[in-house]
């Protein structure tokens, strides 16, 4: 049997230069494409990239109700929002440059533009990734995984909704998906196909190829069936609420998306299935391949018992809140105190995790400034304008128009980070002008700003791990993801409604 090792994460600045197409349609990139370093031309054209709609906002005739301070501010968000596109650096520096470009033109004052760090939402993404952490580190991860595939993993298929399941229950708690995902389910996927003798290449269809496409479209449903989903989650409740006022809390998010994503997570795997069959059904050996591992992990260790409470006590602590009343970014803080006390963590853990302050950092940049943003004229002229190209339109169809074009748009986009901070905040203004419910133009383009990635191979971050495992080709993968891209659409937009006006919320 392979073993199980998590795999070499390449940095967003290695694969997402791939967006440089609009649609990307004309690429024809390789796995090694995809996983190599951008070479100086394409770091070049990165900065290119982002200077241009700095320069183009600054050149361009300002509205005479728009204060200079504030088209300097939308310059800089401008090209913030276009360096986490084509990353000529990290997401964390390009957006702490734009914090301190913000700074020293004087677009924000200093206090202002690094007051998105004392945001609790922030410091709630950034507990949850050090909660993450142990997961991955005491092994509970796996097990969990172990667990759902000798329940019900003697099929193909319901060997992909085990590790789906897997992937849900983490998400729970995990806002990283490239953790979550890429960390935990990834290197358990592969193992299984390689087990399988199921190999990039003609033995790709075997299962490998099945499980690795099966596992990523879940991923993306689970990103948007809960707060913790994946990281921008967080960021786009606070768009809500400032542009719809609509407060979307954990237990309101995961409550919201619970009977469409349900039904999202029943149907796509078995449409993977009927178009993208594996040769190899039945798959008894996994089972047994699982009972052997759980074998030999042995008995719950004690730090592993210790991350079951954990995990646990703040995932009911933060779906009763309303009980409490405490924050759930006192919540999660309060697990890593725990988690520290106990040693399961120790302080060098948290220092040297890396993605979870680079998260932090772009994080809570971009909080501000998309809130001071927000807080000036210029999304209202820019609802204005564009709501004059749906007058007259009931506001379902105005709303439905938006959403296809906010959801396609994904296509030309590597981060739903990116997406959501350029497209979130005017699309609900448009569409609040046109008389939809705050509570349906929230939810819709929260939800959609998710499951939108499943379109590509470089839409979320987990996309080139599991595309880059070459076990499926990019015209497949495409097609697949545009599939199930309208199913999803199909389910969310009738049932996600539906569901919320029985829900009270509309």
């Amino acid at each position: 049997m392979a073993d199980f090792h998590r795999p070499a994460v390449a940095s967003g600045s290695q694969y997402l230069w791939a967006v440089g197409s609009a649609l990307g349609a004309t690429m024809h990139l390789s796995p090694a494409d995809i996983t190599s370093p951008p070479s100086a031309r394409r770091n070049a054209l990165g900065w290119l990239c982002l200077i241009v709609p700095v320069v183009t906002v600054l050149l361009s005739p300002r509205p005479d109700s728009v204060k200079p301070e504030e088209w300097r501010l939308l310059a800089i968000f401008a090209g913030t929002v276009a360096g986490m596109i084509f990353q000529p650096l990290p997401c964390g520096a390009i957006v702490l440059l734009g914090v301190l470009s913000s700074a020293l033109t004087g677009a924000l004052p200093i206090k202002t533009a690094l007051g998105g760090y004392a945001d609790p939402i922030v410091w709630l993404v950034l507990a949850a990734f050090f909660i993450s952490r142990g997961m991955i580190r005491t092994g509970l991860g796996r097990r969990i995984a172990f667990h759902f595939i000798r329940a019900i993993g003697r099929h193909s298929l319901g060997l992909g909704y085990a590790l789906v399941f897997t992937d849900m229950l983490l998400g729970m708690v995990i806002p990283s998906n490239a953790a979550r995902s890429g960390g935990v389910v990834f290197p358990v996927t592969r193992s299984l196909a390689e087990a399988y003798d199921s190999h990039p290449g003609p033995s790709a269809r075997r299962l490998g190829a099945f499980l690795m496409t099966l596992v990523f479209q879940g991923d993306i449903i689970v990103c948007a069936m809960f707060l913790t989903g994946q990281a921008s989650n967080g960021l786009i409740a606070k768009f809500a609420a400032q542009t719809a006022g609509f407060e979307i809390s954990y237990t309101r998010w995961m409550i919201g998306a619970a009977l469409p994503g349900l039904v999202s997570l029943a149907v796509v795997p078995c449409l993977i299935f009927w178009l993208f069959p594996p040769e190899i059904r039945h798959t008894p050996a996994a089972a047994e391949f699982a009972r052997r591992e759980l074998q030999a992990m042995g008995r719950v260790t004690r730090n592993e018992a210790w991350m079951i409470g954990v995990f646990l006590g703040v995932g009911s602590l933060w779906i009763f809140s309303t009980w409490h009343g405490m924050h759930s970014a006192t919540v999660a803080l309060a697990g890593i105190g725990v988690l520290l006390v106990v040693g399961v963590l120790d302080w060098n853990d948290l220092m040297g995790d890396r993605a979870a302050w680079d998260v932090f950092i772009w994080y809570g940049g971009m909080v501000k400034l998309a809130e001071a943003l927000g807080e000036t004229s210029i999304p209202r002229l820019f609802a204005e304008a564009t709501g004059r190209a749906t007058a007259g339109w009931s506001w379902p169809a105005a709303l439905l128009g938006l959403l296809l074009v906010y959801f396609f748009a994904h296509y030309a986009f590597a981060s739903i980070t990116a997406h959501a901070s350029s497209m979130y905040i005017p699309f609900v203004l448009v569409t609040l002008a046109a008389g939809a419910p705050p509570a349906v133009a929230a939810l819709s383009f929260a939800y959609l700003s998710n499951l939108d990635a499943a379109l590509t191979h470089y839409g979320s971050t987990p996309a080139p791990i599991y595309f880059g495992a070459g076990y499926v080709t990019q015209r497949t993968w495409w097609g697949i993801g545009l599939a199930v891209a309208v199913a999803n659409l199909l389910i969310w937009l009738t049932l996600g409604p539906i569901w919320w006006k029985l829900l009270g919320w509309w």
